[in-house]
């Protein structure tokens, strides 16, 4: 089975079989770290490579002098932490656990090497950082546009997309491990109002929550009431011509 940095980058390209033996060899080397809310990239620390997520959660955040903490951004299986570092003195966030997490920490000279030698790679690595781009140009729209419901919403079906992306997803569900204090740190609300807009969208029938799963009934449904448009995950196979099995490599 493809490693979850293989299957997504199908969603844009596909590679020829020397290309995915690299791209396996590149996240050969794994570490695990057991629980949640375990820095992965302390902030203010020197990047020393970049962080790819192979199982679990984890997700970049800040937080306040008061201690308030804010999740700016999720790392799903497949999604690269901490990407650009090399062109970074420092990182001005911390990268850390949201479950039990096994990743590869790569070597931004590897990551050099395989790309120069690999112009598919190459191209598949920068559609992953526009991906990551326009997500967080979403979540700017979701805390600034959507309300709480909505907000919510959104978040649900963005998810689903993604782990759906890393075929980890079936057409209404998927694994949903964060807590309500997750969801407040990530959304910009309170525990007691994130606890009322689920119980909301459950009473509406549009989700059922059961230990770490998520299940959508209606998934048409719940993306109408996000205003919900796929498209800015770009998993279209916008790179198609880029296939390795109809080109020449």
């Amino acid at each position: 089975m493809l490693n979850p940095v293989s299957r997504k980058f199908r969603n844009f390209v596909r590679f020829s079989e020397a290309e995915e033996v690299e791209l396996e060899h590149l996240v050969s080397a794994r570490r695990f770290v057991r629980g949640p809310r375990v820095e992965l990239g302390p902030r203010a620390a020197l990047p020393d490579g970049l962080h790819v997520v192979l199982e679990g959660w984890a997700c970049h955040y800040k937080v306040l002098p008061n201690g308030r903490r804010q999740i700016t951004a999720l790392c799903l299986p497949g999604d690269f932490c901490m990407d650009r570092a090399s062109v970074l003195r420092q990182v001005c966030h911390s990268v850390g656990t949201l479950t039990a997490v096994t990743f590869a920490q790569l070597s931004l000279s590897a990551v050099d090497e395989l790309s120069a030698n690999y112009p598919r790679i190459s191209t598949a690595l920068a559609w992953q950082s526009e991906v990551q781009a326009a997500v967080q140009r979403e979540w700017v729209v979701n805390l600034g546009q959507r309300g709480a419901t909505e907000r919510m919403a959104h978040l649900l079906c963005e998810i689903h997309m993604r782990l759906w992306m890393v075929d980890l997803a079936e057409h209404g569900s998927c694994e949903m491990p964060l807590t309500q204090a997750d969801l407040a740190e990530t959304m910009g609300l309170s525990a007691v109002h994130v606890n009322r807009v689920l119980q909301e969208l459950r009473s509406a029938g549009l989700i059922v929550l059961r230990g770490r799963t998520l299940t959508i009934p209606n998934l048409d449904a719940l993306r109408e009431i996000a205003m919900f448009d796929p498209g800015y995950l770009h998993a279209e196979r916008e790179g198609r011509h880029l296939d390795a099995n109809e080109w020449a490599a």
